[in-house]
Protein backbone atom coordinates (compact mmCIF):
# COMPACT_ATOMS: atom_id res chain seq x y z
CA UNK A 1 0.00 0.00 0.00
CA UNK A 2 1.07 3.53 -0.73
CA UNK A 3 1.24 6.12 2.00
CA UNK A 4 -1.68 8.52 2.14
CA UNK A 5 -3.07 11.03 4.59
CA UNK A 6 -6.65 9.96 3.86
CA UNK A 7 -8.51 9.47 7.14
CA UNK A 8 -9.58 5.85 6.58
CA UNK A 9 -7.94 3.06 8.58
CA UNK A 10 -5.41 0.95 6.69
CA UNK A 11 -7.39 -2.25 7.36
CA UNK A 12 -10.54 -0.64 5.94
CA UNK A 13 -8.66 0.60 2.90
CA UNK A 14 -7.21 -2.86 2.26
CA UNK A 15 -10.65 -4.46 2.45
CA UNK A 16 -12.24 -1.89 0.16
CA UNK A 17 -9.34 -1.98 -2.32
CA UNK A 18 -9.90 -5.73 -2.69
CA UNK A 19 -13.57 -5.10 -3.54
CA UNK A 20 -12.69 -2.32 -5.96
CA UNK A 21 -10.08 -4.42 -7.76
CA UNK A 22 -12.63 -7.25 -8.11
CA UNK A 23 -15.08 -4.88 -9.78
CA UNK A 24 -12.23 -3.39 -11.84
CA UNK A 25 -11.53 -6.83 -13.32
CA UNK A 26 -15.22 -7.30 -14.02
CA UNK A 27 -15.60 -3.87 -15.61
CA UNK A 28 -12.65 -4.42 -17.96
CA UNK A 29 -14.17 -7.76 -18.95
CA UNK A 30 -17.62 -6.17 -19.35
CA UNK A 31 -16.27 -3.47 -21.66
CA UNK A 32 -14.59 -6.11 -23.82
CA UNK A 33 -17.84 -8.08 -23.96
CA UNK A 34 -19.72 -5.00 -25.12
CA UNK A 35 -17.09 -4.44 -27.81
CA UNK A 36 -17.34 -8.11 -28.84
CA UNK A 37 -21.08 -7.59 -29.36
CA UNK A 38 -20.44 -4.26 -31.15
CA UNK A 39 -17.99 -5.79 -33.61
CA UNK A 40 -19.92 -8.96 -34.37
CA UNK A 41 -23.63 -8.11 -34.33
CA UNK A 42 -25.59 -8.87 -37.51
CA UNK A 43 -29.22 -8.66 -38.52
CA UNK A 44 -32.08 -6.27 -39.18
CA UNK A 45 -31.29 -4.10 -36.14
CA UNK A 46 -27.58 -3.97 -36.91
CA UNK A 47 -26.96 -0.22 -36.82
CA UNK A 48 -29.07 0.41 -33.72
CA UNK A 49 -27.41 -2.40 -31.79
CA UNK A 50 -23.93 -1.65 -33.15
CA UNK A 51 -24.22 1.91 -31.83
CA UNK A 52 -25.88 0.85 -28.57
CA UNK A 53 -23.17 -1.70 -27.77
CA UNK A 54 -20.50 0.93 -28.41
CA UNK A 55 -22.33 3.32 -26.06
CA UNK A 56 -22.40 0.60 -23.39
CA UNK A 57 -18.64 0.04 -23.80
CA UNK A 58 -17.99 3.79 -23.43
CA UNK A 59 -20.12 4.03 -20.29
CA UNK A 60 -18.45 1.00 -18.73
CA UNK A 61 -15.04 2.49 -19.51
CA UNK A 62 -15.99 5.60 -17.52
CA UNK A 63 -16.88 3.44 -14.52
CA UNK A 64 -13.68 1.44 -14.95
CA UNK A 65 -11.69 4.65 -14.63
CA UNK A 66 -13.64 5.76 -11.55
CA UNK A 67 -13.07 2.39 -9.86
CA UNK A 68 -9.34 2.32 -10.68
CA UNK A 69 -8.84 5.87 -9.48
CA UNK A 70 -10.58 5.11 -6.16
CA UNK A 71 -8.16 2.20 -5.64
CA UNK A 72 -5.18 4.53 -6.01
CA UNK A 73 -6.81 7.28 -3.93
CA UNK A 74 -6.99 4.77 -1.08
CA UNK A 75 -3.29 3.93 -1.47
CA UNK A 76 -3.69 0.74 -3.45
CA UNK A 77 -2.55 -0.40 -6.86
CA UNK A 78 -5.21 -0.65 -9.53
CA UNK A 79 -4.91 -4.11 -11.05
CA UNK A 80 -6.18 -3.10 -14.47
CA UNK A 81 -4.40 -5.16 -17.08
CA UNK A 82 -6.27 -7.40 -19.48
CA UNK A 83 -4.37 -10.42 -18.15
CA UNK A 84 -5.40 -9.73 -14.56
CA UNK A 85 -8.96 -9.10 -15.66
CA UNK A 86 -9.08 -12.36 -17.60
CA UNK A 87 -7.79 -14.22 -14.55
CA UNK A 88 -10.01 -12.56 -11.94
CA UNK A 89 -13.27 -11.55 -13.64
CA UNK A 90 -16.36 -13.09 -12.08
CA UNK A 91 -18.36 -12.66 -15.30
CA UNK A 92 -19.17 -15.63 -17.50
CA UNK A 93 -17.27 -16.00 -20.76
CA UNK A 94 -18.99 -14.18 -23.61
CA UNK A 95 -20.18 -16.57 -26.34
CA UNK A 96 -17.86 -16.16 -29.34
CA UNK A 97 -20.04 -17.94 -31.87
CA UNK A 98 -23.06 -15.63 -31.84
CA UNK A 99 -23.87 -13.01 -34.48
CA UNK A 100 -27.64 -12.54 -34.24
CA UNK A 101 -28.65 -9.24 -32.66
CA UNK A 102 -31.12 -10.85 -30.25
CA UNK A 103 -28.48 -13.32 -29.05
CA UNK A 104 -26.03 -10.47 -28.41
CA UNK A 105 -28.70 -8.52 -26.55
CA UNK A 106 -29.37 -11.57 -24.38
CA UNK A 107 -25.68 -12.23 -23.69
CA UNK A 108 -24.74 -8.61 -23.00
CA UNK A 109 -27.78 -8.02 -20.79
CA UNK A 110 -26.79 -11.08 -18.73
CA UNK A 111 -23.28 -9.68 -18.29
CA UNK A 112 -24.60 -6.23 -17.34
CA UNK A 113 -27.00 -7.77 -14.81
CA UNK A 114 -24.24 -9.88 -13.23
CA UNK A 115 -21.92 -6.87 -12.95
CA UNK A 116 -24.69 -4.74 -11.46
CA UNK A 117 -25.55 -7.45 -8.92
CA UNK A 118 -21.93 -7.75 -7.76
CA UNK A 119 -21.57 -3.97 -7.59
CA UNK A 120 -24.80 -3.61 -5.63
CA UNK A 121 -23.54 -6.16 -3.08
CA UNK A 122 -20.38 -4.08 -2.68
CA UNK A 123 -22.43 -1.02 -1.71
CA UNK A 124 -23.34 -2.65 1.60
CA UNK A 125 -19.89 -4.24 1.95
CA UNK A 126 -18.12 -0.89 1.64
CA UNK A 127 -20.58 0.75 4.02
CA UNK A 128 -20.06 -2.01 6.59
CA UNK A 129 -16.28 -1.66 6.19
CA UNK A 130 -16.60 2.03 7.08
CA UNK A 131 -16.04 3.67 3.70
CA UNK A 132 -19.18 5.59 2.75
CA UNK A 133 -17.43 7.31 -0.15
CA UNK A 134 -16.64 3.99 -1.86
CA UNK A 135 -20.18 2.82 -1.09
CA UNK A 136 -21.39 5.94 -2.90
CA UNK A 137 -19.12 5.18 -5.86
CA UNK A 138 -20.55 1.66 -6.06
CA UNK A 139 -24.04 3.18 -5.92
CA UNK A 140 -23.23 5.47 -8.84
CA UNK A 141 -21.78 2.59 -10.85
CA UNK A 142 -24.78 0.33 -10.15
CA UNK A 143 -27.19 3.13 -11.08
CA UNK A 144 -25.42 3.70 -14.40
CA UNK A 145 -25.11 0.03 -15.25
CA UNK A 146 -28.79 -0.50 -14.44
CA UNK A 147 -29.56 2.22 -16.99
CA UNK A 148 -27.39 0.52 -19.62
CA UNK A 149 -29.11 -2.78 -18.82
CA UNK A 150 -32.47 -1.09 -19.38
CA UNK A 151 -31.31 0.22 -22.80
CA UNK A 152 -30.09 -3.23 -23.85
CA UNK A 153 -32.95 -5.27 -22.38
CA UNK A 154 -35.53 -3.07 -24.08
CA UNK A 155 -34.57 -4.84 -27.31
CA UNK A 156 -35.87 -8.14 -25.84
CA UNK A 157 -39.15 -6.74 -24.56
CA UNK A 158 -42.26 -6.24 -26.63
Amino acid sequence: MHETKIDIKKETREEVIEMLNARLSDSIDLKSQAKQAHWNVKGASFIALHELFDQVADEVENYTDMIAERVTILGGTAEGTVRVSAEKSSLKQYPMEITDGRDHVDALSAALAAFSEATRANIDDAEEAGDAVTADLFTEVARGIDKQLWFVEAHLQA
